[in-house]
């Protein structure tokens, strides 16, 4: 028995032995088996590892170029999925892009498209919010109401549902008024009867737009709104305002065309253009790099703190009754005009306060107008334009004193402008003339602005021969120096006048 089991015993441990040593030459083989013979067992499993491994590494790097190079998908529209219900208009989890066709707007402009712009509107002022901007604005993180190339049809004005709302943006396609939209309204309303905050709205942008009002009311209206952002827009067929801004701060217009009726100058129709392009009646607005093709009005500016750059009105010639800028705020204008193009149509300021137009050009004999109210004209300067006119001898700058004469003039400069077929104006001049006698009268109405108006005369008297005369300023009255010396002498007497200085 004890030689069975000590047989038994030693070919368990022979087995075992051989069970680790084929473990051990798998587990740790020798660095030199690598190049071994390739008919051996370790070595054919050893490179089916290796190209197990290398086509691993294919897939990856496949798999991951072509996830560069695969275009995004739209998360406002995302693609059918069989495993997801298909999402709402408005993707919470993404974009917050509303797609007004998403909604049932038609953008062939057939059928009314407004209840459906409405309910995108509803759904983005609800939306997700990222905090507030000023005080009781809520900020809606830059949601977007997209149009998407079509032509709405509308029918009562676009109003978003609740005020205290901002940094929303319209933009991408056309709005037109239907047949039925009602004459005192404005395709897109920024106002709003309530609102807990010192605005209705803040950061609002409307870009990349045509309004059509289809002669029926207006295009845009901006009630006591900051910052407001009226971009490349092109808005025709107004009748009563292209664009109106009332209170708030800092609305911005730029980059846009205005005209009731679409034409490029010399129309037909010209005297019976109506309504204002722009009507600013708040402070602090900017327009810039804008085209007025037809209105009444070009701009009308009842607030203070407006400035106009880049600005070209050709809206209706001054001669038909038409007015390029008309700055109707007596007493308080703090405007700023300036490298605008007035062709054809001039610009009014009653009782101008602190007013700076310059380097603008005035075509086709349009020319500015200080409109007394009050009598008042202070701190005003026009200064370095060009006028350009048709010899019918229209003055640069006139005077409207229909309701009385200019009586408060301080500070007021025009000067360095220079004409061709107009007659210039200025407050500051400058003349000479050479006679031989005791007395040189030097006539500056024809020149200054204001009539018996000289503050300031500056003289000198170059006497030739062996004369050694006294001379004085003996009278300054209706625009005229007179310069007198006692002895008879031939002399040439230079002249410089101001109307502005001081009181």
């Amino acid at each position: 028995m004890a030689r069975r089991a000590l047989v038994l015993l030693s070919l368990i441990t022979g087995l075992a032995s051989l069970i680790i040593v084929h473990v051990y030459g798998e587990k740790f083989p020798v660095t030199n088996n690598f190049s071994g013979s390739p008919g051996s067992h370790f070595h054919q499993r050893m490179r089916k590892m290796q190209e197990f491994k290398a086509s691993l590494i294919r897939r990856d790097l496949a798999t991951t170029t072509a996830a560069a190079t695969a275009p995004s998908p739209s998360i406002d529209s995302p693609s059918p999925s069989p495993s997801a219900a298909p999402l709402p208009p408005q993707a919470a989890s993404g974009p917050r892009v509303y797609r007004v066709t998403s909604y049932g707007a038609d953008p062939t402009g057939k059928s009314d498209s407004t209840e459906a712009i409405l309910r995108a509107l509803s759904d983005a002022v609800n939306g997700p919010r990222e905090g507030v901007l000023m005080q009781g604005i809520a900020n809606l993180g830059g949601a977007e109401i997209y149009l998407e190339g079509g032509n709405y049809l509308i029918s009562k004005s676009l109003r978003l549902p609740t005020a205290g709302v901002g940094n929303l943006m319209i933009h991408g396609g056309t709005l037109t008024a239907s047949d039925n939209f009602p004459t005192d309204n404005y395709l897109i309303d920024l106002s709003s009867s309530s609102s807990s905050s010192s605005y209705n709205y803040e950061y609002i942008t409307l870009k990349d737009l045509m309004l059509d009002s289809n002669y029926r009311g207006g295009a845009i209206q901006v009630i006591n709104s900051l910052r407001t952002s009226i971009d490349n827009c092109y808005i025709v067929h107004f009748t009563t305002n292209g664009i109106l801004v009332k209170g708030g701060h800092e609305t911005y217009i730029r980059n846009s065309f205005l005209g009731q009726h679409i034409t490029a100058g010399a129309d037909p129709d010209e005297r019976s253009f109506s309504g204002t392009a722009i009507n600013l009646m708040g402070n602090d607005n900017a327009v810039t790099d804008v085209v007025i093709f037809s209105a009444a009005v070009g701009i009308m500016v009842s607030a203070p703190a407006n400035t106009f750059s880049g600005v070209h009105c050709y809206n209706k010639a001054t001669g038909f009754g038409g007015t390029g800028i008309y700055l109707k705020l007596p007493g308080l204008t703090q405007t700023r005009i300036v490298n605008c193009y007035m062709d054809y149509t001039g610009i009014v300021a009653e009782d101008p306060v602190q007013l700076h137009i310059s380097s603008s050009f005035f075509l086709g004999s349009a020319h500015i107008v200080l409109k007394s109210i009050n009598g008042v004209a202070k701190g005003v300067n026009i200064v370095d334009n060009m006028f350009s006119g048709n010899d019918k001898g229209v003055a640069i700058v006139q005077l409207d004193q229909s309701k009385g004469a200019f009586k408060q003039i301080e500070q007021v400069v025009v000067d360095r402008n220079n004409a061709q077929g107009m007659n210039t104006r200025a407050t500051v001049a400058r003349a000479s003339m050479q006679s031989n006698g005791t007395s040189w009268t030097v006539d500056f109405n024809s020149i200054l602005l204001f009539p018996n108006l000289i503050k300031h005369v500056q003289y000198s008297l170059s006497a030739t021969g062996t004369s050694f005369p006294n001379h004085a300023i003996r009278n300054v009255t209706g625009n005229r120096v007179v310069i007198e010396s006692d002895v008879a002498v031939p002399a040439s007497i230079f002249v410089t006048v101001d109307q502005g200085g001081t009181s």
